[in-house]
């Protein structure tokens, strides 16, 4: 059995480094301690497999994504309702008119714009409040959190990445106590029932959690990589143009292409139930897994090198990861992406870079990029 090689990998691009990694490795160590799988086989079978590797992981109350078995079945039924392309229709008009009028506003402004920032974050505020029947009131403090939680995570200070919990769940309090409407999402939330009994208030606060605290930053980052990956572009008009005469199918296919390359959510947790073994790698009962979606969804042997295929690809893409936790925000989170890019391509002719102001990559264990700084020419 070879020797495991122990990585570093804080402060390190995940990308180039797992580039890198996979090609003598498929199992390694990082600083935590952490079994980190880098193909996209063992990735995709371990996300599979979770007998005997259980997504109960946290020492907080995380549903669904922190349950087994039928416990976490039962959670996923009652939360999967809510994010049907049925239930979601409805908010369409509103994500538009968010997008439509956000993007308008930064073309007024004719100054250089932080996608993730000003573009990103601002949308994913606005579009999960009118989703969620929140008020508009929480906005600034949303925005607020998102910086914080950013600045939190990247530092790898785990009593820093607690408080921030701790603050968002209190923001969620105080949204819980605004009048809404009752048939808001939250409020149908509120009235459900699991196991024969009503959700008890840490199920109601944990599950708006799970849809608020992540998809805010991821968001904001998602939106901020696919406008790079057009700035970018080798011929932006032609991508431009191309993209304008793309069905909602296509461009949908082209959102999860980009981010399959350049995913800002890295990774997800399990801890093994019994001992395994992958490669010639023997994992302990209990130990940490990381499954590196950033890495398998790179892996030359699936996708060739840089090869930018989307619907060839579309099949073996694990953005939203696979098996019983695969993403339930799938669809919401791919819509509203569409709706982003949509009103981009409506509104602005190029999307031109600032010499004097770099994008900026995030590191480990954030992905993306950190700044997007670029001038919007209006159409």
């Amino acid at each position: 059995m070879t020797a495991l090689p122990q990585i570093s990998f804080l402060g390190q691009d995940v990308r180039s480094l797992t580039d890198e990694l996979r090609k003598k490795h498929r199992v390694v160590q990082n600083e935590l301690g952490q079994w980190v799988l880098l193909h996209h086989e063992d990735v995709y079978q371990v996300a599979l497999d979770d007998k005997r590797f259980s997504s109960a992981v946290s020492r907080f109350l995380q549903i669904p994504n922190g349950l087994d078995g039928t416990e976490h079945d039962a959670y996923r039924q009652l939360i999967d309702k809510y994010l049907t392309p049925q239930k979601i229709k409805p908010f369409i008009i509103e994500f538009e008119r968010i997008a439509q009028s956000l993007i308008k506003n930064l073309l007024k402004s004719d100054q250089e714009v932080d996608v993730v920032r000003d573009l990103g974050a601002v949308f994913a505020v606005r579009a999960q409040c009118a989703w969620l029947g929140w008020p508009h009131s929480l906005e600034s403090r949303l925005l607020n959190w998102i910086q914080s939680n950013h600045l939190a995570t990247a530092s790898g200070d785990l009593k820093r990445t607690e408080a921030v919990a701790q603050e968002f769940d209190e923001i969620i309090q105080v949204a819980l106590t605004y009048k809404v409407d009752e048939q808001s999402i939250t409020q149908q939330l509120r009235n459900e029932q699991i196991f024969g009994r009503p959700l008890r208030h840490a199920e109601i606060i944990s599950i708006l959690r799970n849809w608020t605290s992540g998809d805010l930053g991821s968001m904001a980052l998602c939106i901020g990589v696919l406008i790079a990956h057009i700035a970018h572009a080798e011929d932006q008009n032609a991508l431009l143009k191309e993209l304008r005469l793309s069905s909602d199918k296509e461009l949908e296919l082209f959102i999860d292409e980009v981010l399959r390359l350049d995913n800002p959510f890295i990774s997800n947790r399990r801890r093994t139930t019994c001992p395994v073994k992958i490669g010639e790698s023997e994992i302990p009962a209990g130990a940490q897994v990381l499954l590196s979606w950033t890495s398998a969804n790179r892996d030359s042997e699936v996708f060739g090198e840089e090869v930018f295929e989307p619907k060839a690809h579309a099949a073996q893409n694990l953005l939203y990861g696979v098996g019983r936790h695969v993403c339930p925000g799938r669809v919401l989170s791919t819509w509203q992406l569409r709706i982003v890019l949509q009103q981009v391509l409506t509104q602005i002719k190029a999307v031109e870079t600032v010499a004097s102001a770099p994008f900026e990559r995030e590191v480990s264990p954030i992905g993306g990029y950190k700044k997007v700084p670029v001038r919007f020419q209006g159409r």
